[in-house]
């Protein structure tokens, strides 16, 4: 049987090589490991050595171990340093995180502890709500227990984002982030706004208004801010992907279970097996980020879009790079958008290119994913891009560092869910509170979490109920950004030109204030057309210096994921891609995916079929979101997979 160690002590954090920041790495882990169990001593449910070279738990997220010169063991998916507690009990201390053991139950196959309150995500609106908890509970003298599950193998490696941050609600979070040596460290020094054609770049008047604002690694962020959650008294666990919401008899949610690890292909159980968890809570804040697919099931089982009388969901694909380019051509803190070529007059999306620090680049290229061809590629829409004489010029002489690509959310007010449902609610990108026209949505994402936090200590403490949580949401300064923001995307359904001139109107003249509230056009999986009806896109091979080949891109990504495991990406009807992907759209998961999961390979016959190369996700979300039939099914890997940024 399974066992449960919770692990705990304060200790010193670890320096990351060539950070500019120190971040902890030994976030709390839940360790799981065989032991007899009708034993009832404490000290026999301890599989760890006293030597820190033996106490790495057979867990299959623990893979490619290395020894740096400090005599540690790193571990790809968590860096950990063990030691044994001097109060026995088989208990073992963590460097930099507090844990504590809130119960077990042996009542069911799976284990089980308690918390107040369990947040499913790590990113700025997870953390923000379980920062903002603890701070509430210090200042009332309140003791709730908080933990964070993360699916990434450590805090930040699964939040990609081209990021200029706006601080607003870090602000309102933690004043002295300065101070505490926050990673946001470089301000926007410029701004600028092409229209491109194949080569020119037109100036044009820039609307984002970023002064104030930073060019940072949101990746950094985070990291920086579980450091202050942990600090604060907040549990995270890391390499634990959520698999399911658990209800009660009356269809409440009680909180959530991690998924079973050591499951090989064919569902049989490897010698790593281990069973998934279940950690309750009196409230259970979903914060998965964009497209969540437990958020997504919570929406559809209590009708929250309806609720809200919200519009669906629209969405864009983001791809990213990380570039190291010649010190001559770096300006720290230069912002660029560009909007126009390569995509046509009809297809809505452009780039971005932010000047970081260490004469580093974020480039990146969204499109959003209501394209009406089949055979248009993000991918290669943004390695074209690259080759345009503005941008070209810039990069020669440069190499690429990372990799990565993610699905955010644009549908904005217009798409905005009801938020709580019974026993909890969705925060940040899971619930969609980007601003579009900003090409911002972690502000407004914390702040969320933040509103959140505080409906859910109220009704923990106060007696309240979650509804505070909608009610603050609508009377908060997000409200209001969103409101104003609402006409600037669905402006674009009607072309690039038309979008432009409606989005000047919003912004210079109306400033938010239009009568009247656009409505987004069909999903965008509906929006897709027949590949008769389209033309072919021949995209240029790539020439290894400034575009590249998908698996190249894929190695920068540094995802990984245990092969042998059952597949994660499900589809609904085995049939359709090859009786209507095929042969009506040409077979468009082949080309809207960024990591070549989907291909057409022929089978002894002679005849395509589709190959699903699991290992290779980025978890996008681009396959639930754009497969024309949506026969295909997202659901979450093995925890510790999928990829790691570090600096994204």
């Amino acid at each position: 049987m399974l066992r449960l160690l919770s692990i705990s002590s304060k200790s010193s954090s670890l320096r990351k090589p060539n950070s500019s920041f120190s971040y902890t790495s030994s976030y709390l882990h839940t360790h799981l490991c065989n032991s007899a169990r009708p034993t009832s001593s404490p000290q026999s449910t301890s599989c760890i050595s006293t030597n820190p070279s033996e106490s790495l738990i057979n867990h299959s997220s623990f893979a490619n171990l290395t020894r740096p010169p400090n005599g540690y063991w790193l571990n790809c998916a968590n860096l950990r340093i063990f030691e044994r507690n001097g109060g026995g009990g088989g208990f073992l201390s963590v460097h930099g995180s507090v844990g504590r053991l809130r119960s077990f139950s042996s009542e069911s196959d799976r284990e089980s502890m308690e918390y107040d309150v369990v947040i499913v995500g790590a990113g700025p609106a997870g953390l923000s709500a379980a920062i903002r908890l603890k701070q509430m509970c210090s200042e009332k003298g309140v003791d709730l227990s908080v933990c964070v599950v993360e699916k990434g193998p450590e805090v930040g490696a699964h939040i990609l984002s081209g990021n200029v941050f706006e601080p607003r609600a870090l602000d309102e979070l933690l004043p002295q982030w300065k101070q505490e040596e926050a990673p946001i460290n470089v301000p926007v020094s410029s701004d600028k706004f092409w229209y491109l054609t194949k080569n020119r770049a037109i100036s044009l008047p820039c609307p984002f208004n970023n002064k104030g604002n930073y060019v940072i690694s949101l990746s950094q962020l985070v990291r920086w801010m579980g450091m202050k959650a942990e600090e604060l008294g907040v549990e995270i666990y890391p390499g634990f992907a959520v698999s399911e919401i658990l209800y009660d008899a009356n269809n409440k949610v009680i909180g959530i279970a991690t998924n079973d690890m050591g499951v090989a292909k064919d569902g049989s159980k490897k010698e790593t097996f281990q069973r998934g968890v279940e950690l309750k809570g009196k409230i259970t804040l979903l914060a998965e980020g964009c497209r969540g697919s437990l958020s997504e099931k919570i929406m559809k089982k209590y009708n929250l879009r309806e609720k809200a009388h919200a519009q669906h969901q629209t969405y864009a694909l983001g791809i990213k790079e990380v570039w190291e380019i010649e010190k001559g051509k770096h300006n720290p803190g230069a912002v660029l958008h560009t909007l126009g070529w390569p995509l046509d007059q009809k297809t809505y999306g452009g780039s971005f290119l932010y000047h970081l620090s260490d004469s580093q680049i974020a480039i990146g290229f969204v499109v959003a994913l209501n394209y009406h061809n089949p055979f248009l590629n993000p991918y290669e829409e943004f390695q074209k891009f690259k080759h345009h004489p503005a941008i070209k010029s810039l990069l020669e002489g440069g190499s690429v560092l990372q990799y990565g690509a993610r699905t955010l959310n644009e549908g904005g007010y217009q798409s905005i869910p009801y938020p709580v449902f019974p026993g909890g609610a969705i925060i940040g990108c899971s619930a969609g509170f980007l601003n579009v026209p900003k090409i911002k949505g972690t502000h407004t994402a914390m702040k969320s979490g933040m509103l959140a936090a505080e409906a859910t200590f109220d009704a923990l403490h106060e007696g309240s109920n979650m509804e505070t949580y909608w009610d603050a949401l609508q009377n908060s300064w997000v409200w209001e950004e969103l409101y104003r923001a609402r006409n600037y995307r669905p402006a674009f359904e009607y072309g690039l030109i038309p979008g432009l001139a409606m989005s000047a109107l919003e912004h210079y003249i109306l400033r938010g204030k239009s009568p009247l509230t656009l409505k987004h056009g069909k999903p965008d999986h509906e929006a897709t057309k027949v590949a008769s009806l389209c033309s072919q896109i021949q995209y240029p091979k790539p020439d290894g210096v400034l575009s590249f080949d998908v698996p190249t891109s894929l190695h920068r990504s540094n995802t990984n994921h245990e092969h042998d495991q059952p597949a994660h990406l499900h589809l609904r009807n085995s049939k359709i891609p090859e009786l209507v992907n095929l042969p009506d759209y040409a077979g468009p998961e082949s080309r809207y995916c960024p990591a070549r999961v989907y291909e057409y390979i022929p089978d002894e016959m002679g005849q395509l079929k589709l190959q699903i190369n699991a290992q290779n996700c980025l978890h996008c979300k681009a396959c639930d979101i754009k497969d024309p039939k949506q026969n295909i099914e997202w659901t979450v890997p093995e925890g510790g997979g999928g990829p790691g940024y570090s600096v994204m």
